[in-house]
């Protein structure tokens, strides 16, 4: 029986090893959630799995950049563009992982974008969404 249980050990361990190893880069914006009612100042973060979040000044780095919040706009269609620089294309480029928006009332998308040092977005784009509504 102990050999059994140290063979399930054994293997529950590779799987574990395997699933790391496959796992896919993503974002998840962890505040506010999908669906909530906030007021503004929104307060937005997000976390990271399988890419370190740094300041862009640290230049271009295999599996690291930053966050850019895209709000009420779309993902761009050409990934191997710089993300814009607008009211509507926020960069964080100084590697926070929350940042404050002054959003007016209604509805709103608010896109986390994650990019490399140049702000180009990775391909493909390891981004997540939230709708939220502020009163």
């Amino acid at each position: 029986m102990k050999k059994v249980s140290v063979s399930f050990v054994v293997l529950m361990f590779l799987l574990v090893l395997v699933s790391a190893a496959f796992a896919e880069n993503s974002v998840t914006i962890t505040e506010p959630k999908d669906g909530d009612t906030v007021s503004s100042p929104v307060k937005v973060c997000m976390e990271t799995h399988g890419v370190e979040v740094e300041p862009a000044k640290n230049g271009v780095n295999p599996g690291k950049g930053h966050h850019h919040l895209l709000v009420d706009v779309e993902v761009p269609s050409d990934l191997s563009q710089p993300v814009g620089k607008d009211a509507n294309h926020i960069h964080m480029g100084d590697g926070s992982t929350c940042k404050s928006l002054d959003l007016p009332a209604g509805s709103h998308t608010i896109t986390a974008l994650f990019a490399n040092g140049k702000h180009v977005p990775y391909d493909p784009a390891i981004t997540a969404m939230v709708k939220v509504t502020v009163k």
